[in-house]
């Protein structure tokens, strides 16, 4: 992690008179001390999975080869699917759903919306496909993805049979109750646990996350430990100075406090698009509470420059910026030499596209300093299973911290039901008769 294009903006005093609250806020998220404490099985996690956890998993997957699944529909919402969908997206071929591949199934999501046309088009997809899927939901009542299964769970069974269908069905829920948890009992699916204690924005290191990994065969072992790795960087032991994470926490709070109420996640590689999908969630959820929070936001690089580029250049100045930077890139590309130069390219023959890409990174990140907007560079070595490992643990540790800093409970959601419960009354769900009756007034 890279802070040098703070400086103008955060002193080191700044930063350093951090240290004590933040290295406090990394022990309680240990010891469990303050708010949202029953919520932080998280902390530990990366440490807590077993060889018998992850084998389980992987024989899950295997249990299907015979079967030929080309289609993997995995259905949950927010956390449910984020985090698995931002590995995945990450780590694939930017387009394998039009290669196909006959290795492993294309992940597809449902339930993440309650569009008829997303659902309508997903059905068709899957009737002519050999598919199974994964329903993933604490209460099993979450309506959208509720909604979904509900509806590709009668089509799997008329499809192949109700026997047949429990087969390919595997339950994530809670251990002991909801609806889905009973309905995964009665019918005997195959079923995993979303442990009590880990938030949905935090669960990419449980099944909730590593089945659906899995299943797009990626190395679900490599994740962990580089999240377990990270996790001995940031521990609660690991002095301020030396911890990427509290450091991290710090800066963003500072600048905060100095007006930069938005923080934009920059990528230059558009396999990243998800995990800021996923990261905005995290921090979103997490820290807009109590009428404050900085406001997560993305973008696309350099796609976005030509668009959003102009705001971040030169509007309100309220920004901050957080890079992700890929060291090292998979494939080469070199720009071709073109003798007749019209496009006057050939300044660049022989080099390769991500050296090109790397100095429009730099570039973007003077020119926005130079415009008001700092920015914190955090570099990945390599796409794959153990940095990105690494990453979502480091933004997860620092998560907390911030929230603890901000003085929010990093840890609940109140303002998610505000929607719900008109969408009920709207729709007169049975026990919302007065919330209807209400809301019916509001419209008038």
């Amino acid at each position: 992690m890279e802070l040098d294009r703070i400086k103008g903006f955060v002193t080191d005093s700044e930063i350093a008179s951090c240290k004590k609250e933040l290295e406090q806020n990394n022990i309680a998220l240990h010891e469990k001390t303050k708010k949202g404490n029953d919520f932080l099985g998280w902390v530990d996690l990366p440490t807590a999975i077993s060889d018998a956890d992850l084998s389980d998993i992987e024989k899950s997957v295997v249990k299907l080869q015979p079967k030929h699944i080309e289609i993997y529909v995995v259905i949950g919402i927010g956390g449910s699917y984020l985090g698995s969908k931002a590995v995945i997206d990450a780590l694939n071929d930017s387009f394998a759903q039009i290669k196909g591949s006959f290795e492993v199934p294309t992940i597809v999501f449902a339930g993440q919306n309650i569009s008829e046309d997303y659902l309508f088009e997903l059905r068709d997809l899957l009737e002519y496909k050999e598919w199974a899927c994964a329903v993933i939901s604490k209460s099993g009542t979450t309506t959208e993805p509720a909604l979904a299964f509900r509806i590709l769970k009668q089509d799997l069974e008329q499809k192949y049979g109700v026997e047949e269908a429990r087969k390919r069905i595997i339950a994530i829920t809670d251990a002991e109750k909801g609806a889905l948890h009973t309905l995964a009992k009665t019918e005997g699916y195959k079923m995993y646990v979303i442990p009590d204690d880990i938030g949905g924005r935090y669960s990419v290191l449980t099944p909730v996350g590593l089945l659906p990994i899995a299943m797009a065969g990626l190395n679900i072992r490599e994740l962990v430990q580089g999240a377990k790795d990270m996790a001995k960087l940031c521990a609660a032991d690991v002095p301020f100075e030396n911890n990427p994470a509290a450091q991290y926490a710090a800066v963003r709070n500072l600048l905060y406090k100095k007006g930069k109420k938005i923080e934009i996640l920059v990528n230059f590689n558009p396999k990243l698009h998800y995990f800021a999908e996923w990261w905005k969630q995290l921090y979103g959820e997490s820290e807009g509470k109590d009428n404050k929070g900085i406001f997560p936001a993305s973008v696309d690089f350099s796609s976005d420059l030509h668009s959003m580029g102009q705001y971040i250049q030169q509007g309100e100045r309220i920004l901050m910026e957080t890079f992700l930077s890929i060291k090292k890139v998979d494939n080469e590309v070199h720009v071709p030499e073109d003798k007749n130069n019209l496009d006057k390219l050939n300044f660049l023959a022989g080099k390769r596209v991500d050296e090109v890409n790397k100095m429009a990174e730099l570039g973007t990140m003077i020119a926005h300093v130079d415009g008001g907007v700092p920015n914190i560079r955090v570099e990945v070595p390599q796409l794959n299973e153990y940095y990105l490992g690494q990453l979502i643990y480091f933004f997860e540790k620092a998560c907390g911290m911030s929230g603890y800093f901000l003085g929010v409970n990093p840890f609940d959601q109140p303002g998610v039901e505000a929607y719900k419960k008109n969408m009920f009354a709207l729709l007169e769900k049975p026990g919302y008769e007065k919330e209807t009756e209400e809301i019916k007034k509001k419209m008038k």
